[in-house]
């Protein structure tokens, strides 16, 4: 469950000297559903969203203090739209990974990496390779089969869920490439804005009656076990992972960046199943299979296609 940084590319390095750093943000990212499956229910969802970014706000505020200040009007209210979507993806999927697996909502939610570019290409008019809807086909073959790890049945709300948080994020990517106002903002500024602006509707959801138990209620409910968990997620998860990527897309390249945080379904597959005691059955292993496959595939594909190859 990812944080957002925008990349600007640089000279490479030493390749293992920012590789390790961002393939940790992977694994954490792959950790992070059994994390928040583990201490969230349908009824705290709001509440642990509060508190997530209570923890991690003020550490960002603090730190890009005079580059906040610096924004313009304009690049507030982009910073602000996109927090609004970045709040839907965060409520989508903390309500997808309560009612599925975590292996399934790691999986799943990678296809956004197939989504954005057949999106973009629908915006832009650029027909995609048949190489990447071949590749796209396959991803969903994959998740099709995934959600079906127990035998042919409907898929599950949670699995539905993750895949409406797959389009949101695609939306959420759009609109930052397409927003005039926030191409120019400091990363740092921009994703504070973002992050504040979905702590602001998570706020405003759990002042509403009957939207589950407020912050305080829960926080006074967590033992050790969940406050651990509500850190992992808050330090690691979020504030980590964000200066990782800010650090990382300078000393390397973008698409390098995005070949090892690609790794993220793999890892909550991996996690899933070893901590949590998740099985995917055959259909299940053979969905995994493809939806990794497809996505690695049609990510090599867009990578070619950006690149004029």
């Amino acid at each position: 469950m990812s944080a957002v940084a925008v990349p600007v590319l640089a000279p490479p390095r030493r390749a293992w000297v920012t590789d390790l750093p961002v393939l940790a943000v992977a694994v954490v990212w792959g950790a992070s559903y059994l994390a928040a499956k583990g201490i969230t229910t349908t009824h705290t969802v709001i509440a642990v969203l509060v508190l997530r970014f209570a923890i991690v706000l003020p550490v960002l505020v603090a730190t890009g203090w005079r580059r906040l200040r610096a924004l313009t009007c304009a690049q507030w209210r982009g910073g602000g739209l996109l927090g609004l979507v970045l709040s839907g993806i965060f409520l989508l999927e903390t309500y997808g990974v309560v009612h599925t697996s975590a292996t399934n909502a790691g999986l799943i939610i990678s296809l956004t990496m197939i989504f954005t570019p057949l999106a973009e290409a629908a915006v832009t008019r650029v027909r995609p390779s048949a190489g990447f809807v071949a590749a796209a086909g396959l991803s969903v073959a994959g998740v099709v089969l995934l959600t079906q790890g127990g035998g042919f049945t409907s898929p599950s709300t949670g699995d539905l869920l993750m895949l409406l948080a797959a389009l949101a994020r695609t939306v959420h990517v759009l609109a930052m490439a397409r927003i005039e106002a926030v191409q120019d903002a400091d990363s740092l500024s921009l994703t504070t804005v973002q992050l504040g602006s979905a702590a602001t509707v998570f706020l405003v959801l759990a002042a509403v009656p009957g939207t589950g138990a407020s912050p305080w209620s829960a926080a006074a409910g967590f033992g050790a076990r969940e406050w651990a968990g509500l850190v992992f997620l808050s330090v690691f998860c979020t504030l980590f992972a964000f200066f990782v990527q800010m650090w990382s897309v300078r000393r390397t390249s973008p698409s390098r960046v995005s070949l090892l945080l690609g790794t993220e379904p793999l890892w909550a597959a991996a996690v899933g199943i070893s901590l949590g005691g998740e099985r995917l059955g055959l259909l299940g292993a053979a969905g995994v299979v493809l939806v990794l496959a497809g996505t690695a595939w049609g990510r090599r594909g867009a990578d070619r296609e950006r690149a004029g190859v």
